[in-house]
Protein backbone atom coordinates (compact mmCIF):
# COMPACT_ATOMS: atom_id res chain seq x y z
CA UNK A 1 0.00 0.00 0.00
CA UNK A 2 1.74 3.26 -0.86
CA UNK A 3 1.83 6.32 1.46
CA UNK A 4 -0.67 8.19 -0.05
CA UNK A 5 -3.21 5.22 0.38
CA UNK A 6 -2.16 5.40 4.17
CA UNK A 7 -2.31 9.09 3.94
CA UNK A 8 -6.14 9.08 3.26
CA UNK A 9 -6.29 5.91 5.72
CA UNK A 10 -4.96 7.77 8.66
CA UNK A 11 -6.77 10.81 7.55
CA UNK A 12 -10.23 9.24 7.94
CA UNK A 13 -9.42 8.21 11.22
CA UNK A 14 -11.21 10.12 14.12
CA UNK A 15 -8.28 10.81 15.92
CA UNK A 16 -6.47 12.54 12.92
CA UNK A 17 -9.36 13.65 11.23
CA UNK A 18 -9.05 17.32 10.15
CA UNK A 19 -5.04 17.12 10.53
CA UNK A 20 -3.48 19.15 8.09
CA UNK A 21 -2.27 17.61 4.65
CA UNK A 22 1.48 18.29 5.23
CA UNK A 23 1.04 16.93 9.11
CA UNK A 24 -1.09 13.76 7.99
CA UNK A 25 2.10 13.16 5.29
CA UNK A 26 4.73 13.04 8.28
CA UNK A 27 2.61 10.60 10.45
CA UNK A 28 1.36 7.96 7.66
CA UNK A 29 5.02 8.03 7.16
CA UNK A 30 5.33 6.24 10.33
CA UNK A 31 2.10 4.00 9.22
CA UNK A 32 1.89 0.38 7.90
CA UNK A 33 -1.25 -1.68 7.66
CA UNK A 34 -1.91 -4.60 9.96
CA UNK A 35 -4.34 -7.59 11.05
CA UNK A 36 -5.05 -9.45 14.02
CA UNK A 37 -7.05 -12.46 14.20
CA UNK A 38 -9.91 -13.45 17.09
CA UNK A 39 -7.98 -14.09 19.84
CA UNK A 40 -4.75 -12.19 19.08
CA UNK A 41 -3.20 -9.55 21.52
CA UNK A 42 -1.98 -6.65 19.90
CA UNK A 43 -0.30 -5.69 22.94
CA UNK A 44 0.95 -7.39 25.95
CA UNK A 45 1.47 -5.80 29.71
CA UNK A 46 5.12 -4.69 30.51
CA UNK A 47 6.40 -5.02 26.60
CA UNK A 48 8.38 -1.84 24.72
CA UNK A 49 5.17 0.43 23.47
CA UNK A 50 6.46 0.35 19.81
CA UNK A 51 3.66 0.69 18.11
CA UNK A 52 -0.29 2.69 18.36
CA UNK A 53 -3.01 0.92 16.67
CA UNK A 54 -5.82 2.95 14.74
CA UNK A 55 -8.36 0.81 14.96
CA UNK A 56 -10.19 0.45 11.84
CA UNK A 57 -12.40 -2.82 11.77
CA UNK A 58 -13.27 -4.90 14.98
CA UNK A 59 -13.02 -4.62 18.30
CA UNK A 60 -10.24 -5.19 21.04
CA UNK A 61 -10.69 -5.42 24.55
CA UNK A 62 -8.42 -3.89 26.84
CA UNK A 63 -7.14 -5.81 30.01
CA UNK A 64 -5.74 -5.21 33.54
CA UNK A 65 -4.65 -8.18 36.38
CA UNK A 66 -6.18 -7.11 39.61
CA UNK A 67 -4.79 -8.62 42.30
CA UNK A 68 -7.02 -11.24 43.88
CA UNK A 69 -9.45 -10.64 40.47
CA UNK A 70 -7.40 -12.13 37.92
CA UNK A 71 -7.76 -11.13 34.38
CA UNK A 72 -10.51 -7.78 33.99
CA UNK A 73 -11.33 -5.78 30.86
CA UNK A 74 -11.50 -2.02 31.82
CA UNK A 75 -12.55 -1.27 28.06
CA UNK A 76 -13.49 -2.33 24.74
CA UNK A 77 -12.19 -0.49 21.49
CA UNK A 78 -13.82 -0.51 18.27
CA UNK A 79 -13.49 1.34 14.80
CA UNK A 80 -12.20 4.67 15.11
CA UNK A 81 -10.81 3.67 18.51
CA UNK A 82 -6.97 4.02 19.62
CA UNK A 83 -5.27 1.17 20.95
CA UNK A 84 -1.50 1.77 23.11
CA UNK A 85 -1.42 5.31 24.97
CA UNK A 86 2.22 4.37 26.80
CA UNK A 87 4.55 4.93 24.22
CA UNK A 88 3.51 8.81 24.77
CA UNK A 89 5.56 8.17 28.50
CA UNK A 90 8.79 6.85 29.72
CA UNK A 91 9.67 4.37 29.75
CA UNK A 92 7.67 3.61 26.95
CA UNK A 93 6.03 0.22 28.61
CA UNK A 94 2.18 -1.45 27.86
CA UNK A 95 0.76 -0.89 30.97
CA UNK A 96 -1.98 -3.65 30.24
CA UNK A 97 -2.67 -5.66 28.09
CA UNK A 98 -5.19 -5.55 24.23
CA UNK A 99 -6.74 -8.54 22.94
CA UNK A 100 -8.68 -8.35 19.64
CA UNK A 101 -12.14 -9.83 20.41
CA UNK A 102 -12.79 -10.61 16.58
CA UNK A 103 -10.60 -9.92 13.23
CA UNK A 104 -9.24 -6.59 13.66
CA UNK A 105 -7.86 -4.42 11.18
CA UNK A 106 -5.89 -1.52 12.09
CA UNK A 107 -3.56 0.66 11.12
CA UNK A 108 0.13 0.72 13.51
CA UNK A 109 1.95 3.65 14.15
CA UNK A 110 5.79 3.62 14.90
CA UNK A 111 6.02 5.00 17.89
CA UNK A 112 10.02 5.86 17.50
CA UNK A 113 9.06 6.84 14.49
CA UNK A 114 5.85 9.34 15.68
CA UNK A 115 8.37 10.67 18.49
CA UNK A 116 11.27 11.26 16.56
CA UNK A 117 8.61 13.53 14.33
CA UNK A 118 7.01 15.35 17.29
CA UNK A 119 10.11 15.86 18.93
CA UNK A 120 11.76 17.27 15.54
CA UNK A 121 8.24 19.50 14.99
CA UNK A 122 7.06 20.87 18.46
CA UNK A 123 3.94 22.16 16.20
CA UNK A 124 2.77 18.69 15.03
CA UNK A 125 3.87 17.38 18.30
CA UNK A 126 1.06 19.57 19.97
CA UNK A 127 -1.43 18.37 17.35
CA UNK A 128 -0.82 14.83 18.16
CA UNK A 129 -0.75 14.95 22.38
CA UNK A 130 -3.92 17.41 21.72
CA UNK A 131 -5.58 14.03 20.20
CA UNK A 132 -4.25 11.70 22.30
CA UNK A 133 -5.52 13.18 25.67
CA UNK A 134 -9.04 12.97 25.79
CA UNK A 135 -8.44 8.73 25.15
CA UNK A 136 -5.93 8.81 27.51
CA UNK A 137 -8.07 10.66 30.31
CA UNK A 138 -11.26 8.30 29.08
CA UNK A 139 -8.71 5.39 29.90
CA UNK A 140 -8.16 7.01 33.60
CA UNK A 141 -12.07 7.42 33.82
CA UNK A 142 -12.94 3.98 32.33
CA UNK A 143 -10.76 2.35 34.82
CA UNK A 144 -11.40 4.20 37.59
CA UNK A 145 -14.86 3.20 37.29
CA UNK A 146 -14.11 -0.17 36.85
CA UNK A 147 -11.94 -0.35 40.38
CA UNK A 148 -14.81 0.78 41.89
CA UNK A 149 -16.92 -2.06 40.68
CA UNK A 150 -14.24 -4.51 41.59
CA UNK A 151 -14.45 -2.87 45.27
CA UNK A 152 -17.72 -2.44 45.96
CA UNK A 153 -17.07 1.17 46.74
CA UNK A 154 -20.08 2.18 44.07
CA UNK A 155 -23.54 2.59 44.82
Amino acid sequence: MGTKSLEKIVGKHALFAGLGNGFLELVSGCAKNVRFAAGDYLIREGDDAAEIYLIREGRVTLEISAPGHGRMAFQSVGPDGVIGLSWLVPPYRWTYDARAQEDVRAISLDATCLRGKCDANPVLGYEVMKRFMPTLVERIHNTRLQMLDVYGTRG
